[in-house]
């Protein structure tokens, strides 16, 4: 399921060695075998040394265009792909066997944040034994029948945002000193000096500009680059409603920390780098202007919860608070094991 997300567009999706680490397989190479016999294209370079490595596979029913089974955009399948690595690692699920997690990804997708849930018709029948492992956990409060709800402390991953006719309310009013969003004004684009920047800029640097410059699961616009990366970032000035803002966010959202911490983690595995502060709120659901957003991820790394590169773009990962709950980037977690001393 993982990987059919990630090779909705185009039928090729990247799952690196920690992907499939963290999905707690009962035999992880019999998985990978039973999906060669279907016809997947999978490489033995998946179980090698390096665990951050992403490893293409191609799924053949999903390399057609036509009545193609699950017709994601490139944001929209990002955006699923990444619920989909925050519902499976949630904190109550992380440690159950697989059929629990799924179990629990199925239970996130029919749900809102504040309804009650049903249990749809084509729920597996392996997952329906998980349910009161659940609901001992706490990824579930209430259980009944085939309702049941999800328990507030993952309720930011239910995957219904949109409540039934009849239950919609009217849009609420502008709060006052907030400003309408608008669409993000078309970068010209200036090839050759972006060619120029890229020839004085450090082989790291100019690595991972073309990592972001040429990621197919963002698939950015190329003024967008290179305007990010060769803009000087300027001091803002925070005007008081967007703290004000900030702080009626934060009540709502308990746990921001970690939960933008193991994004960057999930994010940086599939794409090769880091997310921008809008991928990341955008991915999370977190629906605020993008001045608030802006303010948001300053908090966070403030916080250390996150990390960055400043003034580099596309650079977030888990800062120091993130790290010592063990949300760590898999190349640091295998440097970690590997002077782990012995008993």
């Amino acid at each position: 399921m993982v990987v059919a997300i990630r090779a909705a567009c185009g039928g090729v999706g990247n799952l690196a060695g920690a992907d499939l680490s963290a999905l707690r397989l009962g035999d992880a190479r019999e998985a990978v075998d039973t999906l060669r016999g279907l016809g997947w294209q999978i490489g033995d370079a998946l179980f090698g040394e390096d665990p951050a490595a992403p490893v293409p596979i191609t799924v053949p029913d999903l390399t057609g265009t036509d009545n193609h089974p699950l017709p994601f955009g490139k944001n929209v399948r990002s955006r699923v792909s990444g619920w989909t690595a925050r519902a499976l690692s949630a904190k109550p699920v992380k440690k159950l066997p697989p059929a629990a997690r799924l179990a629990g990804l199925f239970l996130t997708a029919h749900s809102t944040s504040k309804l009650l849930g049903q249990i749809p018709p084509d729920f597996p029948v392996a997952c329906r034994a998980s349910l009161p492992d659940l609901l001992q956990k706490g990824f579930i409060s209430e259980l009944s029948e085939d309702r049941y709800r999800l328990d507030r402390t993952v309720r930011h991953l239910s995957g219904l945002h949109r409540p039934p006719e009849g239950e919609r309310t009217v849009v609420a009013p502008k709060a006052e000193g907030q400003v309408e969003r608008r669409a993000r004004p078309a970068v010209r684009f200036d090839a050759a000096a972006w060619t120029q920047w890229k020839s004085v800029a450090t082989p790291a640097l100019r690595q991972h500009a073309e990592a972001v410059e040429y990621c197919a699961v963002c698939a950015l616009e190329p003024g967008q680059v290179a305007a990010a990366f060769m803009e000087r970032v300027q001091p803002q000035f925070v005007p008081k409603w967007i703290k004000n803002t900030y702080g009626e966010w934060k009540e709502a959202h308990p746990d921001r920390g970690p939960h933008a911490a193991e994004f960057t983690v999930a994010f940086r595995t599939e794409h090769g780098h880091g997310p921008s502060y809008n991928q990341l709120c955008s991915d999370l659901g977190w629906d605020v202007c993008r001045s608030v957003r802006s303010f948001i991820v300053r908090r966070l790394l403030s916080n250390e919860w996150l990390m960055e590169t400043s003034p580099v773009p596309w650079t977030l990962r888990p800062g120091a608070m993130a790290q010592a709950q063990g949300i760590v980037l898999p190349k640091a977690r295998t440097a970690a094991a590997a002077v782990r001393p012995g008993p």
